[in-house]
């Protein structure tokens, strides 16, 4: 019997009782909370001045840096695709951009100590190796000039790729360049998903990238998965993870497709008829944690998966993971700087974000002015309720008796409105007390993001059905 199979038929360990009612029952979309309050509460009240000041008192607490840059540029539409990004195939484009970057890094820099080290550097997209490697080095060359790039080993500097945009030479290329984390999208093996979703990508694309990555020696290599695309089915995707077991990647995020035809144009070309219904999505993501778990993964939490010796899970264990735009971090304690179209920053208790259009973006910068158009800036009770979300959403558990001598408050007393929001799921198996301690259950852990939302005070309240 294949790994998939006996995986199917319950001869592998399940990791927890499995509740598909319970499950169902609290199956709603909430946010992941990159950030707190997240950014459907930005606003137009914060633009440049607010960021230029909140750059500047940053300065006082001398905290690292977090560059973070929007690289938008794509050579094709995928068409389960949310991010911001722009579909072209002139590698022309790519120049005034990068000038544009170039000119927000020296507007940044002006208000920044750059004898701050930079501890993380993240390229994003789009499809950063869209840019040529002559283009990638120009960039580095540019950040460095600007805020002095980090050569410690403990540095986390990382890129995400599609393999579809790199080859051997692309890696080689981006170590010597001091990128030591790698990210790719590989979202599925399987052939008919890949073409109903516009990107084939053979396998051994990928694993040509990994077995080359690893002989370089790069830290950490994570594959980008997605279930509840069209045409997958629990034996399908378990044929895929099997595969992607024998890759042996260091980390794994396996994210919840979601398709929203009306806010992006591309996700039309999908039919609804060919995704899997609630039920087969509950069954792919059961199998995927069967088998990571059993292939000796940790599940970090909302489909995040490390081996037991990355940093992650070693972060997690000690209390100082952290989570923002870029997803699960060990260096988190930064400040984070976004450049870029659509860029999120947050410094000094402020976020602030460029605007989506291109359009929009370099004409501010053109005008020699930050592109910020949008953002908020964290009250008290944000900063409480963000650090709360923040380590239920790590640390799987919320400490009251730290929070409350963290901020000089009562925490109980405080959040009483989160804790009686959370006596439901409670009655229900979700999460314990343990002394001062809430504790998320394994199933629980599968809603942390539900839990999370009790500790909102902006989200809108959706009802949960009774149990029957």
């Amino acid at each position: 019997m294949s790994v998939p199979a006996m995986a199917l038929h319950g001869m592998m360990t399940d990791p927890f009782a499995w509740d598909e009612v319970l499950l169902h029952r609290y199956d709603m979309r909430t946010p992941h909370y990159a950030s707190y309050p997240t950014s459907s509460s930005f606003h137009d009240g914060i633009g440049e001045e607010a960021y230029q000041h909140a750059l500047a008192n940053s300065n006082d607490g001398g905290r690292p840096l977090s560059l973070y840059l929007h690289l938008p540029f794509c050579r094709q539409a995928c068409y389960h695709c949310a991010s911001n990004r722009i579909v072209t195939k002139a590698k022309r484009v790519t120049e005034p951009y990068i000038s544009r970057l170039d000119r927000e890094m020296v507007l940044v820099r002006s208000h920044l100590d750059t004898r701050r080290e930079v501890t993380q550097l993240h390229w994003g997209g789009g499809t950063p190796t869209f840019f040529s490697l002559d283009q990638m080095s120009d960039l580095i060359d540019r950040l460095d000039a600007r805020f002095g790039l980090s050569s410690s080993r403990e540095r986390d500097y990382a890129i995400d790729i599609d393999p579809r945009e790199a080859d051997v030479f692309t890696l080689r290329h981006l170590q010597a360049l001091g990128f030591n984390r790698l990210s790719l999208g590989v979202l599925d093996l399987d052939p008919r998903v890949q073409r109903a979703i516009n990107r084939v990508q053979p396998r051994i694309l990928t694993e040509a990238l990994l077995d080359e990555a690893d002989r370089l020696g790069f830290r950490s290599l994570n594959l980008d998965l997605i279930y509840g695309l069209p045409f997958q089915t629990r034996d399908s995707f378990a044929t895929t993870l099997e595969q992607v077991i024998a890759m042996a990647p260091a980390r794994l995020s396996i994210f919840n497709f979601a398709h929203q035809p009306g806010r992006f144009i591309s996700q039309r070309r999908i039919r609804r008829e060919d995704l899997p219904g609630p039920g087969e999505k509950l069954a792919i993501l059961r199998i995927t944690i069967i088998m990571l778990t059993d292939a000796g993964y940790v599940h970090i939490g909302m489909g995040h998966f490390a081996r037991p010796g990355d940093s992650l899970v070693m972060a997690q264990r000690q209390g100082t993971l952290q989570h923002n735009f870029q997803g699960y971090s060990s260096h988190g304690r930064c400040d984070l700087v976004g450049l870029g179209v659509s860029a999120i920053s947050h410094v000094d208790g402020v976020y602030a974000r460029n605007p989506i259009s291109l359009g929009a973006y370099e004409a501010a910068l053109d005008a020699s002015h930050l592109a910020t158009a949008r953002g908020i800036r964290q009250t008290f009770d944000d900063r409480v309720r963000h650090h709360a979300i923040e380590r239920l959403i790590c640390d799987m558990q919320l400490d009251l008796g730290q929070l409350g001598e963290r901020f000089g408050i009562d925490a109980a007393r405080y959040l009483a409105d989160a804790l009686a929001r959370l006596e439901a799921p409670e009655r229900d198996g979700l999460l314990a007390w343990q002394g001062d301690r809430l504790v998320a259950t394994p199933i629980g852990r599968l809603l942390i993001c539900h839990l999370a939302t009790a500790f909102d005070t902006r989200l809108p309240r959706q009802p949960v059905s009774p149990l029957p």
